[in-house]
């Protein structure tokens, strides 16, 4: 019997074509392929009419949409495969040898691949890392939003889904067929939206319990500072009535001896004896409080 599909001998994947094969190497590094007779699943939807190419891929659909009945088509669309290698473009194949061995004897420049900037900042306001949203995109084809969703869903568990891609310089990347249907592309686009807008919300609150900390450390040190500012004021006001007390002793005390200076200047005058300083009554304030 003629094969049907080719066998990756490294991962077990079916495929349908030469051409498929040859973008499995490229998206793998694997290179064992042999021709097989089983033959590519084709399960599709009774609901959508989605095609499934394997039971895995049809567990998802179910689980993504709730969509349980699948009918087996695969007969009808299997035919012997074509070993034929596609024909490579007539510009290829004239390219001067001189060329070729320039181009292989130096590495070529790697750079991040050029992408839809709209749609980029799209998938950055829904929350996507740069290099995931550029990959996704890169990808994807660089097609749309849409795409660039769906192929996040597919590939979210890639170990490197987070690393920017680097392509050489002037690499195009042709648009891959979705696997997902535009109502499914749709519905987790919706998701991922609804899942970046409660992120976004959750980042505000948390936001807003911070600043609320700040005005209230804010506020206790305001207090703290006029506590301060009040003691201090406390104690300025006390040494001040403190220093008045002591001039106004200072001052009565300089009275006092002023009199007692013309008491005796009278006495001498008069002929009198001093006085004793036993006999001397107390020098008494106006209020009648002895000094």
């Amino acid at each position: 019997m003629a094969g049907v599909s080719l066998k990756c001998g490294d991962c077990g994947a079916l495929l349908k074509s030469v051409q498929e094969a040859q973008d499995h190497a490229d998206l793998t590094s694997h290179s064992n392929f042999s021709e097989s007779t089983e033959a590519v699943l084709n399960l599709v939807c009774t609901t959508c009419c989605k095609p499934c190419r394997s039971k895995t891929e049809t567990d998802l659909h179910t689980k993504r949409t709730g969509h349980t009945e699948f009918v087996d088509k695969t007969a009808e669309v299997t035919k012997p495969i074509s070993l034929e290698v596609p024909k490579v473009a007539a510009m290829d194949i004239d390219e001067p040898a001189a060329a070729d061995v320039s181009t292989t004897s130096q590495p070529e420049e790697m750079v991040a691949p050029e992408v839809d900037k709209k749609v980029l900042e799209e998938l950055e306001a829904m929350g996507f890392p740069t290099a995931r949203a550029t990959r996704a995109l890169h990808y994807s084809g660089n097609a749309s939003l849409e795409a660039a969703v769906n192929w996040v869903v597919e590939h979210e568990n890639d170990p490197d889904i987070d690393e920017m891609p680097m392509v050489p310089v002037n690499s195009k990347v042709e648009a891959p067929k979705p696997s997902l249907t535009p109502e499914e592309m749709k519905q987790k686009a919706q998701e991922l939206r609804e899942r970046a807008r409660k992120k976004k919300e959750e980042e505000e609150k948390k936001t807003e319990r911070e600043k609320e900390k700040e005005r209230i450390r804010i506020g206790k040190e305001l207090l703290e500072a006029k506590r301060i500012e009040e003691e201090n004021e406390r104690k300025r006001l006390m040494a001040l009535r403190k220093a008045e007390k002591e001039e106004e002793r200072r001052a009565r005390e300089k009275i006092r001896q002023k009199l007692e200076e013309d008491k005796a200047e009278r006495r001498r005058k008069l002929g009198l004896a001093p006085e004793d300083p036993a006999t001397v009554k107390p020098f008494c304030t106006r209020g009648g409080g002895e000094k």
